[in-house]
């Protein structure tokens, strides 16, 4: 072969490669929206797929990553566990999609964790959870139990006094899972078991006249009584119109939610419910630059002056920027760089300050209290000086209290035994495990 063909192949494999790279720079990052917009869980659901679709055109206003612009892809699991595994699949396989934010109840994420874990996607999950996972396919922007649960519970012992305590939840992993926790936990502060009573419901439930009349009476025996509601969905607006309906004020038996932001109360008549706390990392009412340029934001992008926002929207918002410059960092959109790429990424959380991305693919995160008001928003009344790192595993477990997650090389494992100095399971086959 002469040189001159030589000259010339070597041309048109440099022009390929560059059509191909030019290509797929203008190729769209595709975003997948795994959340429900039927069902149970819509009420609290839609709007974050509706906060995601936000954030993605801010950030194609401003250019896209990395000269590619972002596209939305949105399916609907409809409050159906089954179907969030198949519409993950359906997402990573069909799709293609780059990454996933998506997931509001434990139980739907635990059904979607073997597939991203085995089709190696990326999964934002930005609620409120159990801990007893990590996993190297999935972030966790919202709050393990050490940033919610835990503290609201010293709140309600140390600042309220509380002695008696009703563990009210839905009937699935996160609530059970979060009030073993709290139960042995309570039970070490020297809480009594016939303290401590616990019940669980369906998801939706809406008949709670029995239910209330039992806290009521529980909480008739002379010591101070709060509920620790995991009640999920749209199950609470018949439990708080029952509290109202059977006079139960916060003075009598405060109600501290984990699940109940300002979404789920723009629905009722919050004026009973005045009181009546919940925990959280993010309030609507927080006094911070950048809550108020977010809220302009998404009164703007509904289109309607009274939109509230929460505290997964704002997971959402951090994770959403998480992956951003995790992608600018790596370079690239390939899942294993971005991985590498994003712990230790931090960004302004909307509170004032920073989360940053911690090795168990958990985030750093403020708590706070706040007090229901009669115009449906939160006072906070308490907060942590400062953030809190989330722990993936439960110091209060036994099965969980040697565990620690660190997805940096070498240690690379979610469950890594510190009494054996091996490493365990991956979260998906324990979430297949729990399965059967």
């Amino acid at each position: 072969m002469t040189i001159r063909k030589h000259v010339k192949l070597g041309l048109s494999a440099l022009a390929l490669s560059m059509s191909l790279n030019a290509a797929a720079a203008e190729d769209p990052i595709k975003v997948g929206i795994l959340h429900s917009l039927s069902g149970t869980m819509a009420i609290s659901e839609t709007v974050l797929k509706d906060t995601v679709e936000m954030l993605i055109a801010k950030q194609n206003a401003e250019g896209g990553v990395l000269g590619r612009e972002l596209e939305a892809v949105v399916v609907d699991p409809a409050s159906n566990w089954p179907l969030f595994a198949e519409k993950a699949r359906e997402l990573l396989a069909q799709e293609k999609v780059d990454v996933i934010f998506g997931n509001w109840t434990s139980v739907s994420r635990k059904s979607v964790l073997p597939v991203v874990e085995e089709l190696n996607g990326l999964l934002f999950y930005p609620v409120q959870y159990e801990g007893e996972e990590s996993s190297e396919n999935v972030f966790y922007t919202g709050a393990a139990p050490n940033q919610q649960a835990i503290p609201a519970v010293d709140y309600l012992m140390n600042n309220i006094g509380v002695e008696r305590w009703v563990l009210a939840g839905t009937d699935y992993v996160y609530p059970r899972t979060t009030n073993k926790i709290l139960e042995t936990y309570l039970m070490d502060q020297g809480v009594a078991k016939e303290d401590i009573m616990i019940n669980y419901t369906p998801f939706g439930h809406s008949d709670w006249q029995n239910i209330v009349s039992d806290i009521k009476r529980f909480g008739s025996a002379g010591k101070k009584t709060a509920v620790v509601s995991t009640i999920n969905g749209d199950a609470n607006v018949p439990f708080y119109r029952e509290l109202g309906n059977q006079g139960i004020s916060a003075s009598d038996i405060p109600v501290v939610a984990f699940s109940v932001g300002e979404q789920e109360l723009s629905g009722i008549d919050t004026g009973p419910l005045v009181g009546h706390l919940a925990a959280w990392n993010y309030f609507m009412s927080v006094d911070s630059d950048a809550n108020y340029d977010f809220i302009d934001q998404w009164i703007e992008h509904t289109g309607n002056e009274e939109a509230v926002t929460n505290d997964p929207m704002e997971a959402h918002y951090i994770g959403f920027n998480m992956y951003i410059e995790a992608v600018k960092k790596a370079g690239t959109t390939d899942v294993d760089a971005v991985k590498d790429a994003i712990i230790g990424v931090s960004v302004p959380n909307l509170t004032g300050g920073y989360a940053t991305m911690m090795p168990n693919h958990h985030i750093t995160k403020p708590v706070l209290i706040g007090e229901i008001q009669d115009n449906g928003q939160f006072s906070v009344v308490w907060e942590t000086p400062s953030t809190v790192a989330g722990d993936a595993w439960s110091d209060f477990l036994p099965g969980s209290r040697d565990l620690i997650a660190d997805w940096r090389k070498p240690m690379f494992c979610g469950s890594f035994n510190t009494a054996t100095g091996k490493c365990g399971a991956s979260a998906g086959e324990m979430a297949a495990e729990e399965a059967e």
